[in-house]
């Protein structure tokens, strides 16, 4: 006999083409009628979607309701978290991920009592391949989700066992027919019989045959849905009814049922949409929210956690909490709709106000700290403050910023520089000066605002002084070169006959890197192609080298075009708008790295921008990373009869993170984009989304996805919705590192080498010229105790051949965690290859028996005693 285990939930999308506060109106109602239903109904019990800012949210509003709440949660009848939001699964860094469910389920322990230990995400978009090892760090060993599967050519079952890239394994439920597979609302309940045989049987009947599976599971809730009133008496009038046994139950309970099974195993990414649409190409729609994501992201985990550890070694405390409020104002818009871009304008904005939010939290952390360590050190005009955040050595080039009198300075103690004025700042007289006499007045001499490229070598987490000075006159200012080309002795950039070629010793590479325009017909979930447009080739027409040293040269190529200025134009074939481009390829002529940027003002609508790049050979194969890994990518055919197999166009596109690594003749080329994540590629070029424009949140019957809109727009009752935000007007700039390595390189350097292209330059001049160079310098007042510390600081030692993930404070008061990512497929041993006694630990810090061993493509935490002291120095007034 087949049961169904009947779980009662509510999906709760904290924002979509509705706001958090409209979402807040919503929960004040049906939260308030779950707390009651639960409380007069002790056999029922409610999911409330797996997240906890939306309870957080609740309480806030109703604080009276904590206890019932609290109460409700440790008897298991009320079930919160594990996340804090619900996270995209393909887009966020590895760290978000983590520290995702790290805040969820440390604070619903803490504020209800505990959590669930299921990685629920009933609405992702698909899932990347290191899913599993991402939630066993966390101590959960289940998934339970929705889309991406195929029962005939991934796995035979929607119950099954998820290997990672290491051995991390995962028990999964799929639900195919989404988590509304038993939804139990009004119109069922008073039309049960219809609802048992054309609905809630059938479904019962496909998740038995795929599998021959006795147990299976019915979520039954929806979007804001309130619990189901009475569900044992609902129950019991469907089996009654139906054909099948149904048990009210909880995830938890059809996990642990999961578990004792013998299951298919199944590794791999889950993105193909069988049975429900997975937005293959939703990972360039609104680039600006993934671009500034990626943006913060690295800024908190390479500039913000590391300066707390280091600042904490120095006396310098800032409160923990100012963390985890900094991180969860950025995991508020890593849900799957928010970071996907699905959403309305009126969410966008919110969306870009929690970042600008996060971004002026990050830098008046980093702001207060670099000042206070500078204090500490009595800083004169003439030298700069230069942190290594990273517990590696660095040996290589800084970028740093120099307020000067001069517009010649030369550091000492630096083999290579580099120094460009960025800006003149004229002398300006009868300047306001307070001072102890009171008001003066005094004529300021002008100063320059200068960019420096500098090779250092730095220790590893910690600072260290370098002094400059200024030297006689000389020309430092960028110098225009006629040529067409920069080049080193082995590697070399040409622009010839409008094409830009690559050489690389006696390999040359005619049109290796090229833009691309084509229409969208699409929306905010998806890329549409429009019918009978043809993706162009951008013409570049000009170039000049601009050289800024003997260290650094330019190759600047600009371009224009005549665009259709609208969708509309577009499809009458109407090119009316001038379209101006320019990329930039930037020559490091000592270590032989270059990178590109590509820069426009996008005047644009509903278009695709793309860069194409030729590596010169057939491409089978590209290695892409993702969150915690690196995989191999392989296209497969699409037939031409997809529409009967899938709900939408299992285009060959993808998503990465960080890296892409494809072969060319006897090397390999590695890219390095900075917040893009779509790809795609044939067997002759690479193609790396820069921008998808779009002016509606959803459409129907678009070319890869036939049928209704996504986003309910064409559902009964509702609209369509403009997203003029979503055209992305305005002034854009796309980087892209790149590095030559040997072919078929090892993940492991692969892995360090994504670590160094977006290894961070950190600073601090103590400023006397201009106090708004550091937005909160001028309110940060000295004290009059500070600790004397030494000049140069170096906290801890990593082996240069690991591969660290993060470096953060421990919740623990004088210690601070270091995850490292094993890349290999060899168990690593880091005994000895830390140079201060490392505990291994969960991400909860909680120890773990094997200190030492970090098993193959898998993180390891370890907690570290920041043992370094200073003496307190009082100022003697």
């Amino acid at each position: 006999m087949v049961k169904a285990y009947l779980v009662n939930h509510t999906h709760w999308d904290r924002e979509w083409y509705f706001t958090v506060m409209d979402s807040q109106v919503l929960a004040d109602q049906v939260f308030t009628e779950v707390l009651n239903e639960l409380e007069t109904h002790p056999d029922a019990n409610f999911c409330l979607d797996g997240q906890t800012s939306i309870l957080d949210e609740y309480v806030n509003t109703h604080p009276e309701n904590l206890e019932r709440i609290r109460k409700l949660v440790k008897s298991d009848r009320l079930f919160v978290g594990p996340w804090y939001t619900q996270t995209d699964a393909l887009i966020p860094d590895a760290e978000s991920i983590l520290r995702n469910l790290n805040i969820g389920i440390s604070e619903a322990t803490e504020k209800y009592g505990k959590a669930m230990m299921v990685g629920y995400l009933p609405d992702t978009f698909g899932f990347n391949a290191q899913m599993p090892m991402l939630l066993n760090q966390a101590g959960i060993d289940s998934i339970l989700f929705w889309r991406g599967t195929n029962f005939n050519t991934q796995v035979s079952s929607p119950y099954f066992k998820w290997k990672a890239l290491s051995q991390d394994t995962v028990t999964a439920a799929n639900f195919p027919f989404g988590y509304f597979t038993g939804q139990i609302g009004l119109d069922a309940k008073k039309k049960m019989s219809s609802f048992i045989n054309d609905r809630y049987d059938p479904n019962i009947k496909f998740l038995h045959e795929y599998g021959n599976n006795s147990d299976v599971l019915m979520p039954s809730g929806i979007d804001q849905m309130n619990i189901v009133h009475n569900i044992a008496e609902t129950v019991r009038n469907i089996n009654e009814k139906s054909n099948y046994e149904t048990k009210v139950s909880t995830y938890q309970e059809f996990v642990d049922i999961l578990k004792g099974k013998v299951l298919p195993e199944y590794s791999g990414e889950l993105r193909l949409p069988t049975y429900s649409r997975i937005h293959r190409t939703i990972g360039s729609v609104r680039q600006s929210i993934k671009k500034q994501n990626f943006e913060i992201e690295q800024k908190i985990l390479k500039r913000v956690e590391p300066l707390m550890v280091i600042a904490e070694s120095t006396g310098i405390e800032v409160g923990r909490g100012m963390l985890t409020q900094l991180w969860k104002k950025l995991l508020e818009s890593q849900a799957h709709d928010s970071l996907g871009g699905s959403i309305s304008d009126n969410v966008a904005e919110d969306i870009m106000h929690r970042f600008k939010e996060a971004n002026e939290l990050a830098d008046g952390i980093e702001n207060l700290i670099k000042k206070k360590i500078g204090e500490s050190l009595d800083l004169n005009d003439n030298e700069l403050l230069l942190f290594n955040t990273t517990p590696q050595i660095f040996d290589g080039f800084k970028k740093v910023r120099i307020m000067a009198r001069s517009k010649n300075i030369k550091f000492d103690n630096v083999e290579f520089q580099s120094v460009v004025v960025d800006k003149h700042y004229p002398m300006r007289k009868h300047v306001l000066k307070m001072t102890e006499k009171g008001r003066e007045y005094f004529d300021e001499p002008e100063y320059f605002a200068l960019t420096c490229t500098i090779k250092v070598r730095l220790d590893s987490l910690g600072y260290t002084v370098i002094r400059f000075h200024d030297v006689p006159d000389e020309n430092n200012s960028c110098v225009l070169k006629v040529n067409d080309y920069v080049a080193t002795k082995n590697i070399k950039f040409e622009f010839n006959n409008g094409k830009i070629n690559f050489i690389s010793g006696t390999e040359v590479i005619n049109d290796f890197m090229s833009l691309l325009d084509a229409g969208n017909d699409g929306d905010t979930y998806d890329y549409s192609p429009v019918e009978d447009d043809e993706e162009r080739v951008l013409p570049f027409s000009e170039c000049n080298v601009v050289r800024d040293s003997d260290i650094l040269e330019n190759l600047i190529i600009s371009g224009e075009q005549v665009l259709p200025e609208t969708l509309s134009d577009r499809i009458n074939g109407n090119d009316k708008k001038k379209f101006s481009y320019k990329l930039v390829i930037t020559l490091n002529k000592i270590t032989e790295r270059f990178s590109f940027k590509v820069i426009f003002n996008n005047n644009i609508e509903s278009h695709r921008v793309r860069l194409r790049i030729n590596p010169n050979k057939e491409i089978f194969k590209i290695k892409a990373g993702i969150q915690g890994g690196i995989i191999d990518v392989t296209n497969k055919k699409v037939s031409e009869s997809w529409q009967d197999k899938f709900d939408e166009k299992p285009v060959n596109i993808y998503n990465f993170d960080k890296l892409l690594n494809v072969n060319g003749n006897n090397k390999s080329f590695s890219f390095f984009p900075e917040g893009l994540k779509e790809f795609e590629f044939d067997n002759k070029y690479l193609y790396i989304t820069l921008l998808s424009t779009t002016g509606q949140l959803g459409k129907p019957n678009l070319a890869w996805r036939p049928g209704r809109a996504s986003g309910d727009t064409t559902n009964e009752g509702h609209i369509m919705m403009p997203t003029p935000m979503a055209q992305e007007k305005g002034d854009w700039e796309f980087s892209v590192g790149m590095v030559l390595n040997k072919t078929d390189e090892s993940l492991s350097l692969l892995s360090r080498e994504i670590n160094t292209a977006f290894d961070q330059s950190i600073s601090y001049q103590k400023q006397t010229l201009n106090l708004f160079i550091n937005r909160l310098d001028n309110k940060i007042w000295p004290t009059e105790i500070s600790y004397q510390i030494p000049r140069k600081l170096s906290l801890l030692a990593v082996d240069q051949e690991l591969v660290v993930s993060a470096t953060y404070p421990s919740k623990e008061k004088g210690k601070y965690l270091v995850r490292i990512l094993n890349a290999s497929s060899e168990i690593i041993d880091i005994k000895n290859k830390i140079s201060r006694k490392a505990v291994k630990v969960d991400i909860f810090e909680n120890e773990l028996a094997d200190e030492t061993k970090i098993m193959p493509y898998a993180y390891a935490t370890f907690k570290i005693s920041n043992i370094v002291k200073f003496r307190k120095n009082e100022l003697e007034l």
